[in-house]
């Protein structure tokens, strides 16, 4: 079955991330390796790197995925962002080498003005410089969004443009988020348009470049161009999209992973865990639009679990 987990945080150091993975009983987890609203990043020390190895073994959770700083922006046309962020990748990817992290999860970003291909010029000659410094170890993987202002991101065949014009396009991952792509316009909840969908992903792509998804609902409608995540079952995703993606055989050893609301207890994880696993095709539980709240009754407080 797929990798289920979450996005999580790293508050009191890196290796802490893999105990809150095994509380909220995930498979696989992704994190920050540094802070995601800052360019600078600490350096790694030889202790925390070898701690850090020492519970993926133990836990066994895999595979490791990090999201990148939200302040990367490789399509901007303002030479000093970009060069910013060409150096805040290398940093990311050299952490996540060091880490052993198999994912690095990129925003390919936005043109700012610019227009799409000069945007799409500037990702694929940044990806393009990185290929040439790092090694195979770790795979970036391009994630799909909302196409909010100018963002690139929200059409299959931006990232298509942008593989082709990338030397090695076999090194480069897509990160498939749901609630991205429902607000792009892509039907996930028919099981005419949830076959389309990947249909049209399959013929620009391929299937095989997709390594790693995020689970979230949406806020927001089909098409809003909105990226605001909700609880799985809670928004205009359904729990229709979550079990056709769970079920789906070509999916079967993704990690899915969740970026949904949570406090501090991580309680709003363990419940969205158990209504995904409650999802799955021959389990002993089983969950329904009029039984979702039942999973959350007693658990979660009811102004937490309408996020």
């Amino acid at each position: 079955m797929p990798r289920l987990g979450a996005h999580c945080s790293t508050a009191g150091g890196l290796p802490t991330a893999f105990d809150r993975g095994l509380k909220i009983g995930a498979d696989s987890i992704q994190v920050f390796t540094k802070s995601n609203r800052q360019w600078a990043a600490r350096p790694l020390t030889p202790e925390e790197v070898t701690e850090f190895h020492a519970r993926a073994t133990e836990t066994g959770l895999a595979p490791l995925v990090c999201h990148a700083t939200y302040l990367l922006n490789l399509a901007s046309p303002k030479p000093d962002i970009w060069q910013k962020s060409l150096a805040a990748l290398r940093v990311e990817i050299e952490r996540c080498r060091a880490l052993g992290l198999d994912y690095l999860v990129l925003h390919p970003g936005a043109h700012t003005g610019s227009g799409t291909p000069a945007g799409i010029e500037r990702v694929a000659e940044a990806l393009n410089i990185v290929r040439e410094e790092s090694d195979e170890r770790v795979m970036v993987c391009l994630e799909i969004t909302a196409g909010q202002g100018t963002c690139l991101g929200a059409d299959f065949e931006e990232f298509a443009r942008i593989l082709d014009r990338v030397d090695e396009p076999e090194r480069i991952g897509i990160c498939f988020d749901t609630c991205h792509a429902l607000a792009a316009g892509y039907d996930l909840v028919t099981p005419e348009g949830y076959a389309h969908t990947f249909e049209e992903f399959d013929r620009l792509l391929d299937r095989e470049r997709l390594k790693v998804f995020h689970l979230n609902d949406s806020k927001h409608e089909l098409g809003a161009h909105r990226d605001r995540h909700t609880h799985i079952g809670k928004g205009f995703c359904g729990l229709a999209t979550f079990g056709q993606l769970l079920n789906d055989p070509r999916f079967a050893q993704h990690p899915m992973l969740l970026e949904t609301p949570k406090g501090d207890e991580l309680l709003e994880d363990i419940v969205n865990l158990r209504v995904l696993r409650a999802l799955l095709h021959g389990t002993d539980e089983e969950i329904s639009e009029e039984t979702l709240d039942e999973f959350w009754d007693g658990i979660v407080p009811a102004e937490s679990k309408e996020e």
